[in-house]
């Protein structure tokens, strides 16, 4: 991994968002990953709570296409969320199931009130519930994160009260973005990383 934390932002509302956070997805993922790690896509969330939904309906939107690729694994969606409750549980899965993964982290955030509706990207661990003042183990090589709303008072009220439409777009976006990145990292590099459909 670089030493340097790199960390970029997209307007989800954007109409060249997904070509943009695509294209950032591939250079983080073709800069940190090495080829000897599995690699590993958590998603964090719950879908008891429309603002920290993001990771579960990311999940869900690739859990049908991520089979394409090998050494490829995912974990969290709508169907079994990854939560505060049962985080640490799944990390050490991760660690017992996996070649030292490398792991993409995604999750739900909240910031400024101008950066609502924004993506980012970073080369070092996201810390689950920070947000919420809860306190979790950092998680991730790489961590994509959308601000969903506003931070700083009452948070639990905020996440509840957050747009769906909001929170939909941004995990469409995520989604499309990551498989676009897998199909062109693994493509470029070895077409038979890629299963035949």
């Amino acid at each position: 991994m670089n030493i340097f934390i790199k960390n970029n932002y997209i307007d989800s509302s954007s109409p060249f968002a997904l070509s943009r956070f695509s294209n950032l997805v591939f250079k983080y993922l073709s800069e940190e990953h090495e080829r000897n790690r599995d690699l590993v896509i958590l998603c964090i969330g719950t879908d008891r709570s429309t603002g920290d939904s993001l990771g579960p309906l990311v999940g869900h939107k690739l859990s049908p296409i991520i089979k394409n690729f090998k050494d490829v694994s995912l974990i969290g969606t709508l169907e079994y969320p990854i939560h505060a409750q049962n985080l640490e549980e799944n990390l050490d899965k991760i660690n017992e199931n996996h070649r030292n993964p490398f792991i993409i982290a995604v999750d739900s955030s909240l910031g400024r009130q101008d950066r609502i509706g924004y993506l980012s990207i970073k080369n070092s661990p996201l810390r689950p519930g920070a947000g919420v003042n809860k306190v979790l183990p950092a998680v991730g090589d790489i961590a994509i994160t959308g601000i969903v709303n506003i931070g700083g008072m009452m948070e639990f009220m905020v996440l509840q009260n957050t747009r769906l439409s909001l929170v939909m777009n941004m995990a469409d976006i995520i989604s499309k973005s990551i498989y676009l990145s897998l199909s062109r990292l693994y493509s470029d590099k070895d077409e038979s990383y890629i299963l035949e459909k």
